[in-house]
Formats: C-alpha cells, structure tokens, sequence
C-alpha cells in the first residue's frame, strides 16, 4: 500500500478499497459476536479509526490487513462483551438481541430514511437465527469469540489464538464447550422446514388477530415461553411467560388493549417471523422458534433503539 487516506477525501488510495472490502465480514463477525447492530457499527468504526491512526509505513509493515481488521475488530468485542455483561445487569428487564430484517426490507434508522449501505448488511443464514444468537448470549465472552471465529468464519485455532490471547488448546476448548452448549439448547424433535414454519407462524398470526385462544393453544408447544425486550423505553413483560395457556391469553390481551394494531409476516433474522405496527410504525418484532409444529419460545423486541432498521416513518 503506497499511500494512505480516509475515504472521500479526494486522495487516491490504491489499497483503499481492499480495505473496505472487508467491511462486510467484519459486520457479520461483530454482529454475531455482540448480538447488537449498533455495537457492531461502532466496533467497525472504531476498528477502521484505529488502522488511519497509523502511519503509511507501519500500513504497509502489516502482511494481511484483513487480517489485522479482524484480529482488532475482534478484541474490541472481547472488551465489550466482558462489560456487557454488568451492563445487562442493570437493563430493564430481559435483554434480547438486536432482531435483523431481511436485506430487501432494510431501512436506515438514519435521517433521511436512505436505504442501509449494502456493506452494512449481515448475512442471514443460521448463525443469526434467534434461538442461536440467544444460546451465544450464555456464553462466556471467551467462548463466545472463539466459537465464532472457528465454527462460523472457519479461522484455525492458531489464529483464534492470537486473537483470544489464550493457546490453540485453550481455544479449542472453549469451542468444544460452547458447542456443547448449543447442543443442550436444541431439542430432539423433528426439524422443521422453512415452509412449515412459515405456515405455522402466519397460523399464529391469524389466530392473534382472531383473539382466539384456543387456536392459540393449539399452536403452542405446552412449555412455551415468550419473552419480552422493551429496554425500559416501552412496556414489555419483564420476565418470560411460561405455558402456552399463559403465553396464549398474554397474546389476546395484547390484541385486545391494540385494536389497531397491523401484524404483519416478515423475515427477521432469517427465518419467518412477525412485525406489528401501530399506525405504519413498527412498535414490535417478534422471533418465533418453532420446532417440529409447535412453536418453542417468542422473542418480541419492542425496545425502539433495537428496531432501526425496521422504521418504515
């Protein structure tokens, strides 16, 4: 790399777009690794401001740039997830993860309303599904990291090491154990396509509408739960129902003290899921995990500071 500049300052910077190709990655891997779209832009920023604080000549001493992105992109959300933790101890209520739309339906929480930057978007696939981001949040900041970095993004331990500041065998382990984590949150009945668990979350979406409970019932696994994010902005429950005759009479309520509410079937984190608007404005995204032909857990996010993307107005 011959010359160095921020972007857009007139300069010419033959390396520069290389650099900003690995934009893209370093979102999907922050996302992953702090469950926040926001966390993970200032973890990007941060890490680019941190590569222009260099001069040219250190610049060019460093073999693999994208390498070095990761690598520090990937330790500033090691710090952060050691003190998320005390933070999320003082969140009102249950923290959920920030809830992804599909890249069609991305709208900027930016003034304006312009469309998201496509190197800004995470790639869906299931390393974000719900159920799985919410499994990550029970592991410890180490696991976590190197989970990620091995099993999703396929780094070699060698390098995780590096990262992680512990040895390939320390890392391994905590892959190891993280993988027994999302082993034990799975559970062992019939996995359920994409198309019948769209069937099953538009079945709940028009039993909601209908106040029906009993439809409801009938849709929900008997230890359900649904869980609420509503940050101490909004109302949310803030504990997790349990049982689906609970979960079921919970959801009617909310119908009924709503009559104008729109439910609408959107992908959220990939997977089908359900928004609900008042007024054209998103007020909640709900995650349904559905396993064989029940569904499992809800997760509703009505935190407005995690619905930024989904802001239609």
């Amino acid at each position: 790399m011959s010359t160095s500049s921020w972007p857009g300052d007139g300069r010419l910077d033959p390396g520069l777009s290389a650099i900003m190709s690995e934009r893209r990655q370093l979102i999907n891997l922050a996302y992953r690794l702090l469950g926040s779209m926001a966390d993970a832009e200032d973890v990007v920023q941060e890490t680019y401001a941190r590569w222009y604080a260099m001069s040219p000549q250190q610049q060019e001493a460093i073999e693999s740039p994208g390498g070095w992105l990761t690598t520090v992109a990937s330790r500033i959300c090691l710090d952060l997830l050691g003190s998320a933790r005390a933070r999320r101890e003082s969140y009102v209520g249950e923290w959920i993860p920030e809830p992804l739309p599909d890249r069609t339906e991305w709208i900027s929480g930016r003034s304006g309303g312009t469309p998201i930057d496509p190197a800004d978007r995470v790639t869906l696939d299931e390393s974000v599904h719900m159920a799985f981001l919410v499994v990550l949040e029970s592991m410890t900041p180490s696991e976590r990291v190197a989970f990620i970095l091995h099993d999703v993004f396929r780094y070699p331990f060698g390098e995780v090491a590096e990262i992680v500041g512990r040895t390939p065998a320390a890392c391994r382990q905590l892959a190891s154990s993280a993988r027994r984590r999302i082993r034990a949150s799975q559970s062992p009945s019939t996995s359920t396509s994409t198309a019948q668990h769209a069937d099953i979350v538009r079945a709940f979406k028009q039993a909601w509408e209908a106040k029906d409970v009993t439809a409801l019932i009938g849709l929900l696994d008997p230890d359900a739960t649904a869980t609420g994010d509503g940050g101490g902005i909004v109302s949310a429950a803030t504990r997790p129902i349990e049982g689906n005759e609970q979960v079921a009479r919970f959801f009617t309520d909310v119908a009924g003290k709503a009559p104008n509410m729109t439910i609408l079937e959107r992908s959220v984190n990939g997977q089908p899921g359900l928004v609900a608007q008042q007024d054209g404005v998103t007020v909640s995204v709900l995650a349904l995990d559905v396993i064989g032909d029940r569904i499992k857990h809800i997760w509703a996010v009505r935190n407005p500071e995690k619905l930024r993307p989904w802001m239609t107005t």
